[in-house]
């Protein structure tokens, strides 16, 4: 409102079933004891999920635009499952653990032509770039 601009931004959390929701917006910072650190947020997932049978999880993606003083969301969700153990090199964050649904293997290994077409991020970008489209 100060400088009457309009602006927006995202952001994503990793959502797992089992876990009621964890990490969620807490993804980035899920290991309380580093720093973005993708390998332990990820070693503290699996040490959290155990040998639990359900591993459904999502992504969420929300992207906040402000225009002309009003709010808009978009938001975009992959379901899928978490891995009991990584696989791939693709990507960043949880990709090595989390395999969309319809896929049998990880975003790491799926390559980021694909996951491009796929994620959450992806799905939220279209949504907001649709909405830009009828302005």
């Amino acid at each position: 409102n100060h400088y009457h601009l309009s602006c927006f931004a995202d952001d994503t959390g990793l959502e797992v079933d089992a876990l009621n929701g964890e990490p969620g917006v807490h993804s980035a910072r899920y290991d309380e004891y580093t720093d973005h650190d993708s390998e332990a947020n990820m070693r503290k997932l699996l040490r959290k999920l155990g040998d639990t049978t359900n591993r459904k999880a999502h992504f969420r993606t929300v992207i906040s635009l402000i225009i002309d003083g009003k709010e808009h969301q978009f938001e975009g969700r992959v379901d899928g499952y978490i891995a009991t153990k990584k696989s791939g090199t693709e990507g960043f964050g949880y990709d090595p653990l989390f395999i969309p649904e319809g896929y049998d293997k990880s975003f790491a290994e799926l390559g980021e032509d694909i996951k491009n077409q796929i994620s959450h991020r992806a799905r939220a970008v279209r949504k907001l770039s649709e909405y830009l489209k009828q302005l």
